[in-house]
């Protein structure tokens, strides 16, 4: 038997789910969203490192799937994370042979993002993983209760992002 250093994920899960369950069982909302996206983020982490690739990675790879060739500043943007954290993302990505940076003829003055092949390549190993904890985080879940978590999570995000843009007023509370 080895020692690790590590927790056990059975017993962090276990731990969590006490906690809503018998500690808090109505704590605030948002604590309950962030411990969800822990459990996602943990789950594909696990996967992802069979195929090394860090989940940081995992974010920024996801963008430039759908949007190859953005400059570190709108890669940044995008990933929602300041422009020294892409910058050593894309570096470390690059040292990988994931993705490459260029300057473009018509604009010397930014950085682009380009994925190579092999960052090309990963989408298919890594989606079907991503995929794979979605359904995990549902199974046992009906249809209808998937759709209504959907329209909850949808109409969170849009309240927050009204309220942040200033749109918006707090309604009775």
């Amino acid at each position: 038997m080895s020692i690790s250093s590590k927790p056990d994920p059975r017993t962090e899960a276990q731990s969590i789910l006490l906690h809503w369950r018998e500690a808090v069982p109505n704590d605030r909302f948002a604590h309950l969203v962030k411990d969800a996206t822990r459990s996602f983020q943990r789950s594909l982490q696990m996967r992802l490192a069979d195929h090394d690739v860090p989940f940081g990675h995992w974010t920024f790879l996801r963008v430039l799937w759908e949007r190859d060739g953005l400059t570190q500043k709108q890669l940044s943007d995008e990933v929602g994370v300041m422009e020294p954290t892409t910058f050593a993302a894309v570096k470390a990505m690059e040292s990988r042979g994931w993705v490459e940076r260029r300057q473009l003829a018509e604009n010397r003055k930014n950085v682009y993002v380009f994925l190579t092949e092999a960052g090309r390549v990963l989408k298919a190993k890594l989606v079907p993983l991503a995929e794979q904890v979605n359904r995990l985080a549902v199974a046992g879940s009906s249809a209808e209760e998937i759709a209504t978590a959907r329209r909850v999570l949808l109409a969170i995000i849009t309240q927050l992002a009204l309220d942040v843009s200033g749109e918006t007023s707090l309604v009775d509370e």
